[in-house]
């Protein structure tokens, strides 16, 4: 949420001392005891104050002033004094990874990190030596080299494509401050790449900024520039930027414009700076209102001139752009485990194989003389050895020939395969109509390939609330006002009596209009200088002074009407705005120094003497106004605890109270609420905080620490004024996606910074909490009460569980369905709970429950709730959120998913999916996610099963050969088997193949399961799998040999024929567990096993490759024909009665829901004609 970042994020500083816990706020304990299923674990013990010394200490820490060693220097307008005694970066960038030269070195390094490609590797050189060269040496190196470069393309096209971006960069032009002489210095145009730090940079609306900047001077008098940071962080709407008044009196084209800045190390905080200017010996604070960062544009503005402090990589934006961390899918992690079992096979065969050859050469050791492979002598009259080494070594040259010979058992084209495949997936996943947004206009990001499958194994989902479930667009509703409800009269249609303000012959009036309630708006047109009607006045004065928004005009047709449009950080912001504009408190102006507000047709200037702006530490903003009156006003907005915190409670006691109801009635409908106080400020009090204020703003160290002392000293005291209530409504079709996803046994927990009762409200209106569900709620605010509620919930959760197992229907004798638990926990509690020991209990109580929700929780502990399950089991994680407090939550989970919403992109940037609406996740899980997680488990063992078949053939063949490790197959057939013969099928398959149709996949969420419970591919599978492979090689090595036993076919022929079953049988294996057939699975497929067919009769016809002429010698006959007939019908009975088997006696949630897709009627179906199995084993059969 946008409300949840700080504006000001401060500098790294000391560790801050323990914050002062907020007294909790007190459900009516009526209320509480009406729900007889809700358990509330609440510390009803006052805490102590705590943190006064520790405060004192870190404020005196923090005014220490910085060194230059520790601080940057820079000059202004003397880039060269700035550059020569600091060498800082230049503002030349590269985002490409290589260069012509480092290209082939590093590119292949990188693609050797896997362990597979290394291992290839050892095996082609070990083929080049000539005691083991089994193959050709071209042929052994053709699939390693062919899969590295295809790699190497990809990789060199795409770091073009960054190095023409960077060109285009660093050759864009900016206005820079050079020359001197008789005509003074001027702005001259210079190339982006040469900008220094130090030199002044003019900036022209609608320009990009070059670098990081400080603001000098503006083409408005007061100095403010407005910038929209999209580039930077996503966010569209306009930030105010202002230039120091002691430097707006300058000229540019002036020799005597001198002074220094003394600012931070570059660092990637881009919500702060820290920094003082030294101007005509006067010390100015610099902060984060005073930069303009590279990537930002200036709006609305007609020129902009600052000085360079921050160049090239050392940008704030560049800092930044890491990305997100790499992660690997959870089926490619099991993959390995299989492939180290096949690399156990691989040796189990070679040692065979060796010690079959050993006993061989042993047995025929007087006969190795007339061997045509072992002969130990040239001729019988030459003594030296010829291609013989003595048993022992040639025992080892066996062993090493078979790894050779055998290597295909682990299969290279796999990892390329799984790239190719996952392309396809995604380009189908963004291609889907379902997944397009178009409030946002904005299609599905698909910003991981490496993790598709993962969707399709996903048992938690982890969501922020504000802009992921709702829309994050406020809308104010309500307004409790010195104690009055104003929410329940009759709202009055927009446009009746709508407030306007009135500027010379124009008439402004805001862009949006906000419903007004009567009574309220009679009050203050009529309620006189006292009581109620002065503080309903104060009231909207607050909401439209104590803010950071910024009105722009918008021209209509008619000339003599603008709009006003307010643009600002945050959404409630610019709601309350709205709403006091509404009831005539209308915003339409702000400069660094005040604001116009048009009160009630009157057209107020108010100064703004001091802002501190929201923070996550205070909750709270405040504004100091100097009024026409010449009175000082301080206005306070902020989150209820932390509010009534600092409101004087000795006075207006029964208002306060009346107050925290409304709020409670506010939360419970789903409101989001902030309080609103004010207190006028003597001359003392403000000199006083003006001195305290100038003070921290000039410390560089520590300045955020000193400020929020600040801030907390002057926000005390306070009259309570009233209290808002803004509306943020749930997306469309949340509560149907968050029934989908509880059908398909995912877990949706719920991360929200709301308080308790507005996340409550909420879980209600999306159906996250029922009310079958007993409610767990851990309110503590110490660790021995966090201890006692976790064991007092743990107890509980226990009992819930032995009493929904132990209750039998008496009629049935069935059990009862179990007794649904939602645990409710705030942030407070959870600061004692997470990485300490109380983690193991706390993850104890949340794995009982069906929903867990988790309120006034920092962007940290989101993260951690993810930790807490990631760490502690092996179910699949997912993240989704909008803001920038959900960015470390997305990046833990194993999945993240950032949504296209209100609060800029930088949790679609830090994310592996991007969406715009949270019910496209149900789409995105149980329809692509359940389709990719399927073709690619099934992908996987088929090219498991599809080398392994080629292998054990080849293993058969040795047996029979005298272990010689020759083969019949040609060594050109041997390569091209997994680039050629039977790559492209699978991948097409891998792409499109659909076992379930959407609208089936929909209405049935419990098919998902199938790979919670990874059906599709497990170990119990691929063992079975493995015993398919040794029947199937059986049946094409042993039928062609015992027919042609006694005949004078040579071994090329017959190699040609086991060349052509195995494509054929392999082919034939995967047409069989198609479930959608289309063209293009018909032409990859039959389009492969005529391929082959040709290249075996090119590779026979070409004159200086063994076996020249082999497949014409078998081919006429038709022996050849019936062969290959019978070794596909003997490979695939076995398989074939075993699918016919299980799907018809043991038939799997998603065999039985394709038997009704194809036999019965789904849209008559209902859910009780399909009895799923959604706790069934995984499938006992072949793929």
């Amino acid at each position: 949420m946008a409300q949840d970042r700080p504006l000001l994020d401060p500098s790294p500083r000391p560790p801050p001392a323990p914050l002062l816990p907020e007294p909790p706020i007190r459900l009516d304990p009526a209320a509480r005891s009406a729900r007889v299923d809700r358990i509330s674990f609440v510390a009803d013990t006052p805490v102590p104050r705590r943190g006064s010394r520790a405060d004192s200490d870190r404020l005196a820490a923090s005014q220490r002033e910085l060194s230059d060693d520790d601080a940057r220097l820079v000059y202004i307008n003397d880039p060269s004094r700035t550059n020569e005694r600091f060498e800082f970066a230049g503002n030349s960038i590269r985002t490409g990874k290589y260069s012509v030269l480092t290209f082939l070195p590093r590119n292949l390094f990188e693609q050797f990190h896997r362990v597979a490609y290394i291992y290839f590797l050892v095996i082609a050189v070990l083929n080049q030596l000539p005691q083991l060269a089994v193959f050709g040496r071209g042929a052994s190196v053709l699939p390693l080299a062919f899969v590295l470069l295809v790699t190497a393309v990809k990789d060199a096209y795409e770091d073009w494509r960054r190095h023409r971006s960077d060109r285009i960069e660093n050759g864009r032009t900016a206005s820079v401050l050079a020359g001197a002489g008789a005509g003074g210095r001027q702005f001259q145009p210079v190339r982006w790449k040469d900008i220094r730090v130090g030199e002044i940079i003019r900036i022209a609306a609608n320009e990009s900024i070059p670098c990081d900047m400080v603001l000098l001077f503006t083409s408005d008098p007061t100095g403010v520039a407005y910038v929209q940071t999209i580039n930077l962080d996503g966010e569209s709407n306009l930030k105010t930027r202002y230039a120091k008044q002691e430097t707006l009196s300058k000229s540019v084209d002036m020799e005597g414009f001198t002074g220094f800045i003394r600012c931070e190390r570059p660092n990637r905080n881009i919500y702060g700076f820290h920094a003082n200017m030294e101007i005509d010996g006067r010390k100015v604070s610099l902060g984060p209102p005073n930069i303009v960062l590279r990537g930002c544009e200036i709006k609305n503005t007609a020129w902009a001139v600052g000085v360079a402090v921050y160049a090239g990589t050392e940008t704030k934006v560049m800092l930044n752009s890491s990305g997100a961390p790499s992660k690997r899918s959870r089926l490619e992690t099991h993959m390995n485990r299989e492939t180290l079992l096949l690399s156990g096979l691989l040796i189990t065969l070679c040692l065979v194989v060796c010690v079959l050859a050993g006993v061989w050469l042993r047995n025929h050791k007087d006969e190795l003389d007339y061997s045509p492979y072992f002969r130990k002598r040239a001729s019988p009259d030459d003594d030296s050895s010829y291609n013989y080494y003595g048993i022992g070594m040639q025992i080892f040259f066996t062993l090493l020939m078979s790894v050779i010979v055998f290597q295909i058992m682990i299969p290279i084209s796999l990892y390329i395969s799984m790239e190719l495949v996952r392309l396809g997936q995604a380009y189908f996943m963004i291609r889907d109509a379902s997944l397009y947004d178009e409030a946002s206009n904005s299609r599905f990001q698909c910003r991981a390939l490496n993790i598709n499958e993962d969707l399709g194994q996903i048992k938690y989902v982890f969501s922020d609330k504000t802009g992921t479930l709702t829309e994050n667009k406020m809308e104010f509703q309500c307004a409790s006002i010195n104690g009055v409800d104003y929410s329940g009269g009759k709202a009055s249609l927009p446009g009746d009596g709508e407030a306007y303000s009135v500027v010379g012959d124009q008439f402004w009036r805001p862009k949006l209009l906000v419903k007004t309630d009567p009574q309220l708006v009679r009050l203050l047109r009529s309620g006189g200088e006292r009581g109620e009607g002065m503080r309903a006045r104060e009231f909207f004065l607050a909401l439209a002074a104590c803010n950071t928004i910024v009105p722009l005009t918008v021209e209509t047709p008619d000339p003599k009407r603008k709009l006003i449009d307010y643009q600002g950080e945050s959404p409630d912001e610019v709601a309350l705005v709205y709403a006091a504009a509404a009831y005539g408190f209308v915003l339409v102006e702000r400069t660094s120094g005040h604001i116009v507000i048009d009160v009630l047709g009157e057209r107020l200037r108010f100064d703004v003497l001091g802002l501190h702006e929201f923070d996550s530490d205070r909750k709270r903003m405040s504004v100091i106004i100097g009024c026409p009156d010449k009175t000082v006003k301080l206005f306070v907005k902020g989150a209820d605890n932390s509010m009534f915190g600092v409101i004087e409670r000795s006075i207006n006691l029964d208002i306060i109270q009346a107050t925290e109801t409304h709020l409670h009635a506010y939360s419970s409908l789903g409101l989001r609420t902030l309080v609103i106080g004010m207190r006028e400020l003597s001359r003392a009090e403000f000199d006083d905080w003006q001195s305290a204020y100038e003070k921290a703003s000039t410390t560089l160290f520590g300045r955020g620490g000193l400020l929020r002392a600040v801030a907390a000293n002057v926000e005390c005291n306070l009259h309570i004024l009233g209290a808002s209530g803004i509306e943020d409504k749930l997306q469309q079709g949340v509560p149907e996606a968050i029934e989908s996803l509880r059908q398909a046994g995912i877990k949706v927990w719920v991360l929200t910074g709301d308080k308790q009762e507005t996340a409550i409200s909420i879980g209600y209106s999306c159906k996250l909490l029922t009310s079958e569900m007993t409610q767990i709620v851990i309110n503590s605010h110490s660790k021995d009460y966090c201890r006692k509620s976790l064991e007092d919930a743990i107890a509980m959760t226990d009992r819930l569980a032995a009493m929904s197992l132990g209750a039998q229907n008496t009629i049935t004798g069935t059990e009862s369905q179990r007794v649904p638990i939602a645990l409710i926990i705030d942030g407070t509690s959870l600061v004692y709970i997470l990485e300490t020991e109380l983690e193991e209990e706390l993850f104890k109580v949340a794995t009982a429950c069906d929903v867990v929700l988790c309120c006034r929780v920092a962007p940290l502990q989101k993260a951690g709730i993810v930790a807490l399950i990631k760490n502690r089991t092996d179910d699949m994680t997912l993240a989704i959120g909008d803001g920038a407090n959900d960015v470390s939550m997305i990046q833990m989970a194993d999945v993240g998913v950032g949504i296209s919403g209100q609060e800029g992109r930088q949790a679609v940037m830090a994310s592996d999916f991007a969406m715009g609406q949270f019910r496209f996740l149900v789409t995105l899980l149980l329809v692509h996610g359940h389709w990719n997680y399927q073709r690619m488990a099934y992908m996987i063992l088929y090219n498991f099963y599809r080398n392994a078949v080629f292998v054990f053939m080849l293993f058969w063949y040795v047996l029979y050969t005298a272990f010689s490790l020759t083969t019949a197959i040609t060594e050109w057939s041997s390569v091209l088997y997994s680039v050629i013969y039977t790559a492209l099928p699978t991948i097409v398959v891998g792409i499109l193949d659909k076992d379930l149709s959407r609208k089936t996949l929909l209405k049935y969420p419990q098919l998902y399961g199938s790979g919670q419970r990874e059906e599709r591919y497990n170990l119990k599978l691929f063992i079975l799998t493995m015993m398919d492979t040794v029947w199937q090689s059986l049946a094409i090595f042993f039928i062609p040999f015992l027919a042609y036993r006694h005949s004078t076919i040579d071994g090329s022929s017959l190699g040609d024929i086991w060349t052509l079953a195995v494509v054929i049988l392999v082919n034939i294996h995967l047409a069989l567990d198609v479930f959608r057939w289309n063209w293009i699975t018909h032409a990859s497929m039959w389009g492969c096993i005529v391929a082959t067919a040709i290249c075996v009769i090119i590779i026979d016809s070409i004159p200086v490759l063994p076996g020249y002429w082999s497949i014409y010698h078998v081919m006429g006959t038709g022996l050849f024909w019936l062969l290959l007939l019978g070794i596909t019908v003997a490979g695939m009975v076995p398989r074939f009665a075993m699918k016919a088997f299980t799907e018809y006696f043991m038939p799997s949630d998603i065999q039985i829901a394709r038997e009704l897709e194809k036999f019965g009627n789904l849209n008559e179906a209902t859910a009780s004609e399909i009895p799923m199995s959604t706790f069934s084993q995984p499938q006992q059969g072949f793929i």
